[in-house]
């Protein structure tokens, strides 16, 4: 085990899997000179044809990893930001997600499409989106939104193996965040399984990508105040670890989902939906949902930072719906 940042643990996972298997390699848009440092010493190690860097244009280089895919290779696409996947939803949705279904099981697509959500950082409009509720409407894709370290390790070594198309959603907000990561090169975590991040009584937080931090920070809060939050972060939202989220509203009977995507149609409002259709019985309180509000993000950051999920919102949230808003202390 080592500590290592959330950055350190994506290039751990790609060295370590490129070194396994000869039909992996990684291409996209200045991956060679290593902007963010995933790609720390790849073209020493593993020579240009497997560390490509290609043009922007994001449509024609998604599009070559979804076949080199289907004849066997296993490419790893840095797609840089999320707000670059839109140029490229045509080959995402119509090809990628479809082709294993619509050739009858003759065609695989083993690819990871990584991109960052890099938001809060008075990057604008064009820049910040937080996508990947798009994606979980599409059939035939699976999502996995990391929150930490050894989970980001973990969920990509998985994505990389599997032969299913994989996007890989990475929240910056954790990216300089350190946790201990185990240095096993089968360190791997299985799609589609949550975890609890922090166990609790009185009330369920679910968070998604960076909202778990934002969650654990206010359940250490609410703590003081006498009230036991569980945190759970479901790490795949697609395949989504429904039993686990909905096992543990049946605990507590309360829940908040923490999402710092837009709120209408979210990974929160699904989640929401979830709870309300197969633990209704469970509930002493309203699901609330903890988003951004459905406004484009502005370049400045006092106006952008108080949209998403704070410590502050969720506490407020958690207060409502317990029945036990107090005076605090200012």
């Amino acid at each position: 085990m080592a500590r290592v940042t959330y950055l350190e643990a994506i290039h751990q996972a790609q060295k370590e899997e490129m070194a396994r298997d000869k039909s992996v390699f990684i291409m996209g848009e200045d991956v060679r000179c290593n902007v963010f440092g995933t790609t720390t010493g790849f073209v020493d190690q593993f020579g240009e044809e497997r560390v490509r860097d290609t043009p922007i244009s994001e449509n024609g280089f998604i599009g070559a990893a979804g076949g080199a895919a289907m004849v066997g290779m296993r490419p790893i696409v840095d797609a840089t930001i999320s707000s670059f996947l839109f140029p490229a939803m045509d080959q995402i949705c119509s090809i990628i997600a479809k082709s294993r279904y619509i050739y009858g099981g003759q065609a695989r697509l083993p690819l990871v499409i990584r991109s960052c959500l890099f938001y809060g950082n008075s990057n604008a409009a064009q820049h910040s989106d937080r996508p990947y509720s798009m994606f979980m409407n599409m059939p035939g894709l699976k999502i996995i939104a990391p929150s930490n370290a050894s989970d980001m390790k973990g969920l990509l070594k998985a994505a990389i193996r599997s032969d299913d198309p994989v996007l890989s959603f990475e929240d910056s907000t954790c990216w300089m965040a350190k946790g201990e990561v185990s240095d096993d090169v089968d360190h791997v975590i299985p799609l589609g399984k949550g975890d609890i991040k922090r166990e609790g009584s009185d009330l369920t937080i679910i968070g998604v990508a960076g909202g778990v931090n934002v969650a654990l920070n206010a359940a250490k809060k609410l703590a003081e105040e006498g009230i036991s939050a569980e945190v759970i972060d479901p790490r795949t939202l697609v395949p989504l670890d429904r039993e686990l989220i909905l096992q543990s509203v049946r605990k507590t009977g309360r829940a908040i989902c923490v999402d710092p995507a837009h709120m209408t149609c979210s990974a929160a409002s699904e989640i929401a939906a979830t709870i309300v259709e197969h633990a209704f019985d469970a509930l002493r309180g309203p699901v609330v949902r903890v988003t951004t509000p459905d406004t484009h993000l502005p370049f400045s950051p006092h106006i952008e930072k108080p949209l998403y999920p704070s410590v502050e919102r969720i506490v407020d949230a958690a207060r409502r719906i317990i029945g036990a808003e107090r005076a605090v202390p200012a």
